[in-house]
C-alpha cells in the first residue's frame, strides 16, 4: 500500500513526485515523461511562456531550465522562445534527476475502496495507495466544434493529435481557431508547402506584444510587473498568488478563467502568419460534410469553404465527465462547479476525500496559471502537504461514493 499514486508524468505530474519523494512519501508514478510534449507537438513549435516561466518544480530548486540548456551548451535567454523539443528534453532530465522511477505503463481505471484507492494498469496489474494526485495534462479534454464531432479522423483532427504535419505536405488545409495553436500550426503548414487557410470566429487577431527587457527602470516595473503569464498587475495576481485566487467568490472566478488570456499569437509568430496564410476572419463553421477529396464547411460570413483536412485548434474542456480513466462510481460523485469541471478544495482535493488533481482541470479553481507550465510550482507544494495531511486524518467511510449516485460526496474537505 503506497501513500501516493501520481497518475500522469508530465510537468504537474513530475513536479508533485518530485516534492512527494523530498517529503518522505513513499509513491509510485506512472506515466510515459513528456508524453504529449514528446508526441503531440511537431518540430518547430516555440513555448509561448518565458524560459523562467517554465521551470517544472522540486523543492531545491535544483533542476530548473537555465540549469539544463547550460548542461547543452545554450542559455534560457529572456525574450527568446524555447523550442520544443528542447523543453521536452528538460522534462526528461528532470524526471531522471528529481523524480523517483517512473513507470511509464498506462493507468486505464481508478476505483475507491474502503481507506485506499484502487489503480489498474494496461497489462492488468492492480496498484492500491492511500492517496492519488491525478495530473491527466489536456489530452482528455480536447474539445472540437459541434459541427464537426460527426466527421471521421481522417477528415478532422484537434491540433493536439499531431506530432508530425508532414502527412499534409502538398495538400489543402484549414485550420479552425485564433489562438497560438491555431496560429502556430498554420505558419508551420505553411512553410512546409501546404496550401492553408485559418479560420477565425473573432474579427480580429490577437497578438502578445515582444516581452519588454528583463532589467527595466523601476518605475516601470512598478506599473507593470513581469509575471509567469506576462507582464502587469492582473497577470502577476494570477500567476503568484493563485492560493488568493480561490478566494474570490466562484462567479468571479468563472468569468475570469473564461475570458482572461483569451486567444493570441506570440509576437515571433506574426511575421510567419502574416502574408503568408490565408486568414478569414468573423467566420463560424455551421455545418460539415463529407465530399469526395475532403470536407465541405458551411461558414458564416463565406458561405461555404471546401478542404481536404480540417484542424481544429480549439482548446480544452476540463468537465467531470472527461476522466474517463475514473471508474464512474467515483467519477460522478464528484462535486462539480460551473464551468463542469470538479471542485476543489483549498490543497486540490476534490470532493472525494484523498483524490487530488492537478492541472488544467483546476483552472477554475485557482485561475489561469494552471494552464501553463507556470502553475507546477505552487501545484506541487500545495498538493503535497494536502497529501500529507490527507494521510493523518484517513479516509472517512462517507468517502466511498455509492454506485450509481451522481454528485453524492459532498463531505470531509481538506
Amino acid at each position: 500500500m503506497y501513500d501516493l499514486l501520481v497518475v500522469g508524468a508530465g510537468p504537474y505530474g513530475l513536479s508533485i513526485a518530485s516534492h512527494a519523494a523530498d517529503a518522505g512519501l513513499s509513491l509510485r508514478v506512472f506515466g510515459r515523461p513528456m508524453a504529449s510534449w514528446r508526441d503531440n507537438m511537431p518540430a518547430g513549435m516555440f513555448l509561448k511562456s518565458e524560459p523562467w516561466a517554465s521551470n517544472l518544480s522540486d523543492p531545491a530548486g535544483r533542476w530548473r531550465l537555465d540549469a539544463y540548456c547550460a548542461t547543452r551548451g545554450t542559455a534560457a535567454r529572456h525574450g527568446q522562445p524555447i523550442p520544443v523539443e528542447m523543453f521536452a528534453g528538460y522534462g526528461l532530465w528532470f524526471a531522471r534527476n528529481a523524480v523517483p522511477e517512473v513507470d511509464e505503463r498506462t493507468v486505464t481505471r481508478i476505483a475507491a475502496r474502503p481507506g485506499f484507492f484502487e489503480a489498474v494498469t494496461e497489462d492488468g496489474e492492480t496498484v492500491r495507495a492511500r492517496t492519488v494526485a491525478l495530473a491527466v495534462g489536456v489530452l482528455p479534454f480536447t474539445e472540437i466544434p459541434a459541427a464537426l464531432r460527426a466527421l471521421p479522423r481522417d477528415l478532422v483532427t484537434h491540433s493536439s493529435h499531431h506530432g508530425d504535419l508532414e502527412r499534409f505536405r502538398g495538400r489543402d488545409v484549414t485550420v479552425i481557431g485564433g489562438g497560438q495553436a491555431a496560429l502556430e500550426t498554420a505558419a508551420l503548414l505553411a512553410e512546409q508547402g501546404t496550401r492553408v487557410r485559418v479560420l477565425a470566429r473573432a474579427g480580429r487577431l490577437g497578438w502578445n506584444d515582444v516581452p519588454p527587457p528583463w532589467e527595466r527602470p523601476w518605475w516601470r516595473s512598478a506599473r507593470s510587473p513581469h509575471s509567469g503569464l506576462g507582464c502587469g498587475w492582473r497577470n502577476w495576481f494570477y500567476a503568484e498568488r493563485p492560493g488568493l485566487y480561490r478566494r474570490l467568490p466562484e462567479p468571479t472566478r468563472a468569468r475570469i478563467a473564461a475570458t482572461a488570456l483569451g486567444p493570441a499569437g506570440a509576437w515571433w509568430v506574426r511575421d510567419r502568419v502574416e502574408g503568408s496564410v490565408e486568414v478569414l476572419l468573423g467566420h463560424e463553421v455551421t455545418a460539415a460534410r463529407a465530399v469526395p477529396g475532403g470536407v465541405r464547411l458551411e461558414v458564416t460570413g463565406s458561405g461555404r469553404v471546401e478542404t481536404e483536412h480540417v484542424i481544429a485548434a480549439t482548446g480544452f474542456r476540463a468537465t467531470r465527465d472527461r476522466l474517463g480513466l475514473l471508474a464512474p462510481a467515483l467519477r460522478d460523485s464528484l462535486a462539480v462547479v460551473a464551468d463542469g469541471s470538479p471542485e476543489v478544495g483549498r490543497d486540490f482535493e476534490s470532493s472525494h476525500p484523498g483524490l487530488f488533481l492537478a492541472g488544467l482541470v483546476t483552472a477554475a479553481g485557482f485561475g489561469p496559471a494552471m494552464r501553463f507550465v507556470h502553475g507546477a510550482t505552487f501545484t506541487a507544494g500545495t498538493l503535497v502537504r494536502g497529501v500529507r495531511r490527507r494521510l493523518r486524518t484517513g479516509l472517512p467511510d462517507a468517502a466511498i461514493p455509492a454506485p450509481g449516485r451522481r454528485g453524492a460526496a459532498q463531505a470531509v474537505r481538506g
